[in-house]
């Protein structure tokens, strides 16, 4: 094994990174219960109801978007009909002519505006939750008569302080990959109960 000048020992940062993703997911125990039943239950009524999920985010919130939109679409634990989700973030041509026509602010609210229909879901993703395009996209969901749930960090935001947002997921955390962390979990959380309550169960 080779030996670098520039070598650490990265166990203590190891060890702090679990430590403080244990002690943040025990303080999300009893401050998202309530607001993840809440969440699961407008995106059942919404699919119940014959309307589909619209998901955003940049960055590793893109990511999150997509990833919650495959397991609607395809399955989460259990094998059970496609449900209707779409992530706004993954059509280049889409994104980079509404962003040289007019501008990256509204990448997501315009695709609301032309995908949206009243009964549908906005899912909004925003670590900081100070993302223009993200609350350009809440608005847009509002004017669309969509409901709309906001996953968001530290103290919200401008999306936390929208108010058409129904039900806001806020990770209270200075660190943003702490946060992010916490919104795959939540994101998680949501397909199990979605699939528990509209097909009665997972395989876990």
């Amino acid at each position: 094994m080779s030996s670098s000048k520039h070598a650490i020992n990265g166990r203590p940062m190891i060890h702090k990174a679990m430590l403080d993703g244990i002690e943040l997911r025990k303080q999300c125990i009893t401050q998202l219960t309530e607001p993840l039943l809440q969440a699961s239950a407008l995106i059942v009524n919404c699919l119940q109801n014959g309307g589909k999920v619209l998901a955003c985010g940049n960055g590793g919130s893109a990511a999150d978007a997509q990833h919650f939109a495959a397991e609607l679409v395809n399955r989460f634990e259990i094998n059970r009909k496609g449900l209707a989700a779409v992530a706004m973030t993954h059509d280049a041509s889409v994104i980079t002519s509404i962003a040289n026509d007019f501008s990256f602010d509204q990448i997501f609210s315009r695709q609301v505006e032309a995908l949206g229909r009243p009964g549908d879901l906005l899912l909004a993703i925003s670590t900081s939750g100070n993302s223009n395009n993200i609350v350009a996209a809440a608005k847009a969901a509002a004017e669309n008569q969509m409901a709309t749930i906001a996953i968001t960090g530290k103290d919200g935001g401008a999306l936390g302080q929208v108010e058409t947002v129904q039900v806001q997921l806020n990770i209270n955390h200075p660190s943003t990959p702490r946060i992010q962390e916490m919104h795959i979990t939540c994101l998680h959380i949501l397909c199990s109960l979605v699939d528990e309550t509209m097909f009665g169960g997972s395989s876990s």
